[in-house]
């Protein structure tokens, strides 16, 4: 039986929130949105810390890779912004694209770092250099998500025409394209088992893959309107979702049941609006919304 308890809410942001990400220090937390900031917050307070830096224009995505002093954050306007931990400054930008970023995650054993766009194509930059190596075109249209596989061996892109495109992440050559939603890809995340690929559309289902051969294996009526987010639980067999219908739902993994929808229908503190995203953090979910609030979620999952 799962129980959960709202144990935060962290408030200050003016405007939707529409990413997160855990620093690579324990105990901190990013957020960003349409505001004029990137905002730090404690989680061992629970309390703001202090606005990172200004932003000229929305952030939708914000990745703070292992190993790596830096912190990089996708603006609408295509810019990637760096900011460098032990400087305590903002470096160059990544200026590339000219559409929005909409995801940036990194290849850690190949040290580089793959930056999504409206734009249809992910630049690969050089975590060490920020040089940019290569451009990939992967669609004529917006990318929404990127996940890469556990063994970085393969990675996958959300896209807006319905399909997710995976890529071999030594050649970066195209490997397979997975067409079964019915409307634009918002997010893709594999398991941390790298068993399963998990993809969430505007369509409200949640469709699994198996991650070896790509063939579809269930699909799940998940939300009444669109999947943003889908994370896996560190090191337990759940996954949350995400969606525009104000909810949070936790499903198994290994059965792909629901186990618990976190909404005000269901009597809980919830958000008001669309949730946009959501991140682990041990037992902790968080998550961001276009209510403008960060919300902590302490999940007991019982024995």
């Amino acid at each position: 039986m799962i129980t959960v308890q709202k144990t935060a809410e962290l408030t200050g942001h003016g405007n939707p929130v529409f990413t997160l990400e855990l620093s690579q220090k324990p105990g901190i937390l990013f957020t960003g949105g349409n505001d004029k900031g990137l905002v730090e917050w404690s989680l061992k307070t629970n309390s703001f810390i202090k606005v990172m830096f200004p932003v000229s224009s929305s952030v939708y995505a914000i990745h703070c890779p292992a190993g790596f002093p830096y912190l990089f954050a996708g603006l609408r306007n295509g810019d990637v912004l760096v900011f460098d931990f032990i400087k305590q400054q903002l470096l160059s930008p990544l200026k590339h694209h000219l559409k929005p970023v909409f995801d940036i995650k990194s290849v850690n054993h190949k040290q580089e770092l793959l930056v999504a766009s409206e734009d249809g194509t992910v630049s690969v930059w050089s975590l060490k250099t920020f040089e940019l190596l290569h451009t990939i075109k992967v669609s004529n249209d917006t990318i929404r998500n990127i996940s890469v596989s556990p063994d970085e061996k393969q990675v996958a892109f959300a896209l807006r025409n319905n399909e997710i495109q995976i890529y071999d992440l030594n050649d970066y050559s195209q490997i397979k394209t997975l067409n079964g939603h019915t409307l634009p890809v918002f997010c893709v995340q594999y398991s941390p088992s790298g068993e399963y690929l998990l993809s969430g559309s505007r369509d409200a289902q949640v469709k699994i893959w198996d991650a070896k051969s790509y063939e579809l294996i269930h699909n799940i009526p998940a939300h009444l309107f669109a999947v943003n987010s889908i994370v896996f639980h560190p090191t337990l067999p759940y996954f949350a979702t995400g969606s525009m219908d104000k909810s949070i739902k936790i499903w198994g993994i290994d059965d792909f049941k629901l186990y618990k929808i976190i909404s005000r229908e269901k009597g809980l503190p919830a958000h008001q609006l669309s949730v946009n995203k959501l991140v682990w953090n041990g037992n902790q979910l968080i998550s961001v919304s276009d209510d403008k609030n960060v919300m902590i979620w302490d999940i007991d999952f019982g024995d």
